[in-house]
């Protein structure tokens, strides 16, 4: 008899032959005949794994976790004690779909304890859901998402700057991100007894000439806007009213900024990743572009965009 490669507890029900190298089982899994499981995974106390179902390498898997047809986990995923996967969209007793909706968790992506996930989800590479979140959507890549419905809070590995702070300093009239290109630009402010102005100047507090213009506003929910980039077009962002934050991505550093005055105005180069978000109730933002609409000038994949910009690097 060939020696096993892997680790089973003896109280391990283990059915299928496809698992690789260093993985270990623990006690009361089971793991059915048809499953593919990867090396060097941690597949812990009281888990279930249907048939249709692939594990890559070094995933974890917590206690009280159940895998059911339909559902891949890539590398490196973490998956904390009793999340939850679905794979049925009407679940009825004795009544079964011929196919299963796929669920994917990309490599990397990290699942709280408790988070239930809705079948046909892809959970982006790096991303994490919080403990507890229900969620219903895709969750991009890098994002943070949590509550029910789980919605993007943050993302991974992202600095988060105040736009206040920066309006409260005068002498500092421009301010570099760490990704590549983006800068915050302090807007001078007038104000008297008959109220307040703002404004800019090209080639002085503008960095570029603008050919077109739009207004965001009215957008429910703290819902995701952007997510996209573009290949030559600049943008100018000013928040004139309530507040927004900019996630921003050159595919090796993240920041996020928070628009919440005035006179602050954000430069967004070309080939940067960007999403807009966390819109507060009466925000209204105002975008000046270096050219017209051109919509072969968007990338709006982010796996496309990490190519396009690895040209670039």
């Amino acid at each position: 008899m060939t020696k096993k490669s892997f680790y089973q507890h003896p109280n391990a029900i283990v059915e299928t032959s496809n698992i690789g190298d260093g993985t270990r089982i623990w006690a009361f899994t089971h793991i059915l005949p048809k499953a593919i499981i990867g090396a060097e995974c941690n597949i812990c106390d009281g888990v279930f794994i249907e048939n249709d179902v692939v594990v890559k390498d070094r995933v974890t898997v917590k206690c009280g976790v159940q895998l059911w047809d339909g559902i891949t986990l890539e590398d490196d995923v973490f998956v904390g004690p009793n999340a939850t996967f679905t794979n049925d969209r009407l679940p009825r007793s004795k009544k079964h779909p011929d196919t299963y909706p796929t669920t994917l968790v990309c490599h990397g992506a990290s699942i709280g304890a408790n988070a239930t996930i809705l079948p046909g989800i892809t959970v982006g590479a790096n991303s994490m859901v919080g403990a507890g979140a229900v969620v219903t959507r895709d969750v991009p890549q890098n994002a943070i998402v949590v509550g029910n419905p789980a919605r993007i809070s943050g993302y991974v590995d992202t600095a988060v700057h105040e736009s206040l702070s920066i309006a409260g300093d005068t002498g500092q009239k421009v301010r570099e991100l760490s990704v590549r290109g983006a800068k915050l630009h302090h807007l001078p402010l007038v104000e008297d007894l008959r109220g307040a102005l703002i404004f800019g100047e090209l080639g002085q507090h503008l960095p570029f000439e603008s050919k077109r213009f739009f207004v965001v506003f009215d957008v429910p929910n703290r819902e995701v806007r952007g997510q996209h980039a573009h290949k030559e077009l600049h943008e100018f962002l000013v928040c004139i009213r309530g507040s927004c934050s900019v996630a921003l991505d050159d595919g090796v550093s993240r920041d996020e900024v928070v628009l919440d005055s005035s006179t602050i105005g954000l430069h967004v180069p070309p080939k940067l990743w960007r999403v807009h978000y966390k819109y507060s109730p009466d925000a209204i933002l105002l975008v000046l572009c270096s050219d017209v609409y051109k919509k072969d000038d968007y990338i709006r994949d982010y796996d496309d965009y990490l190519e396009y910009v690895s040209k670039e690097l």
